[in-house]
């Protein structure tokens, strides 16, 4: 109603019956697969919260399939650990037993009967509200960890890890010819495998905001390159202008959700009022023109784990004035995003690498590397293209090539991999070079085969 595009809505613990895991409230959801199939039809996914206690309780269905595989963690007497979390007092599987993460992943299938298409693995510290010293297991409970044996303290730390690989082998095994969505609020080294991660429950306020780039930076730079934080903050009422700011910065994220606990009232941008739902329409229209270039990134990232999101001297490691620079972020190789993190500015200082710079809005050139003040209206924040740069981009009428004019005599380019759809097949690396000479602008393909024509429409910026 709101011309706000949709690509993904996520249920958290109040559609389980009882806050029971692999469950469904039948009184809000009748019909939730003819729901999630309304919605799918309309390019709309379900994704599926998953926490890992289990309610102890006779009769519940996870409960005595794990009973039957002695799937639980036990205390050293032997007893399974018992906690409370969301459904009541709870027992907990033991990831680090391969038959445990095996009967954990075949849970699953519930899931997708039920039409869901991606999963966020929540509370998988794993938390207790009944702490044992700590609001966790106590260290003294046993784990397999593959046979070795031992307690919780060595367990802990891999324990949302040994979650996330369970519920993504069994994704694999049960939705072969489909690549799974997974991120999860707990994990290890090594998490990259199996999903990415968010912020969890991230402080609302300005702090919390600058705490989500630092977030996303720093997963990128350990090997993480898909996380993303809870637009707003997932606890308390920020400002209009604080949302706004939020959701401007997560549009140029891996991970884009709005997402609060509810106390903290909606999140939807229309309940902060009509400008700033103008300008989040803005945005969330400029990530729809993005996808095609963060699917690049995502390929990239598997192939050579460089993230999305980037610190500024990643490209220039070099130059010394760039490492403190936290409040500016490279997105991939062609642009430069600078969010505003402070109440009440609509300008900003902006640190620029070496090279030039366009301003994506309104094309102005700038030189770097240095430092420059630009505009940053509530209607928008400072984003830069690099000058020779080729993106994909969604057009008007399909995709399009993007390109920023190089200097006069000067090279540029970019790096295409297609959306292939669902499936494992290895698209195709597509690599343009953007050669600005005799006045004109001239991009091509160029591969192994020589040098060839775009295929899609290719249009140039920053020639005034």
């Amino acid at each position: 109603e709101r011309g706000l595009p949709l690509d993904a809505v996520h249920l958290d613990i109040d559609h389980y019956d009882g806050h029971r895991v692999f469950t469904v409230d039948r009184e809000r959801f009748p019909k939730l697969p003819v729901l999630a199939e309304e919605l799918r039809r309309d390019g709309i996914r379900l994704v599926s919260v998953v926490d890992p206690a289990v309610k102890a309780a006779p009769g519940d269905p996870v409960y005595d399939g794990g009973t039957a595989v002695d799937a639980f963690v036990r205390d050293a007497s032997g007893r399974p650990v018992r906690g409370v979390v969301w459904a009541g007092e709870s027992v907990y599987p033991d990831f680090t037993h391969p038959r445990v993460r095996q009967w954990w992943g075949g849970l699953y299938e519930e899931r997708l009967e039920q039409g869901f298409a991606g999963f966020w693995h929540d509370m998988n510290e794993p938390v207790s509200f009944n702490a044992f010293g700590e609001p966790t297991l106590p260290r003294s409970a046993r784990h397999a960890l593959e046979g070795r044996g031992g307690d919780h303290r060595e367990a802990h730390n891999v324990y949302g890890l040994c979650m996330a690989r369970a519920g993504y082998e069994g994704l694999r095994e049960l939705a072969s010819q489909e690549r799974p969505f997974l991120f999860t609020r707990s994990g290890w080294a090594g998490m990259q495998r199996y999903g990415g991660t968010w912020s969890g429950d991230v402080a609302t306020g300005w702090p919390g905001l600058r705490a989500s780039l630092s977030l996303v930076l720093g997963l990128g730079l350990c090997g993480v390159p898909y996380s993303g934080p809870d637009v707003g903050g997932f606890d308390g009422s920020p400002s209009p202008e604080l949302y706004l700011r939020w959701f401007q910065l997560g549009a140029y994220l891996p991970l884009f959700r709005t997402h609060a606990s509810l106390r903290a009232g909606r999140r939807e941008p229309w309940e902060f009022g009509s400008e700033v739902l103008e300008h989040a329409r803005a945005a969330l229209l400029e990530r729809r023109r993005l996808l095609p270039y963060f699917v690049t990134l995502s390929h990239l990232a598997r192939r050579t784990g460089a993230p999305y999101v980037r610190p500024v001297w990643w490209s220039a490691p070099e130059d010394r004035a760039l490492r403190d620079c936290e409040d500016t972020f490279l997105l991939g190789d062609s642009l430069l995003v600078a969010p505003v993190l402070e109440a009440g500015a609509d300008r900003r200082v902006v640190r620029l690498p070496r090279g030039r710079w366009y301003d994506t809005t309104t094309e102005r050139v700038y030189e770097g590397p240095g430092q420059v003040l630009v505009d940053a209206p509530l209607s928008r924040i400072p984003v830069f293209a690099r000058a020779g740069a080729v993106l994909p981009v969604r057009g008007d009428s399909g995709p399009e090539l993007e390109t920023w004019a190089p200097a006069p005599g000067r090279t540029g380019g970019g790096l295409v991999i297609r959306d292939a759809g669902d499936g494992w097949d290895v698209p195709e690396v597509e690599r343009y070079v953007a050669r600005h000479r005799g006045g004109k602008v001239v991009v091509t393909r160029e591969g192994e085969d020589g040098v060839s024509e775009p295929e899609w429409p290719v249009w140039v910026r920053g020639l005034g």
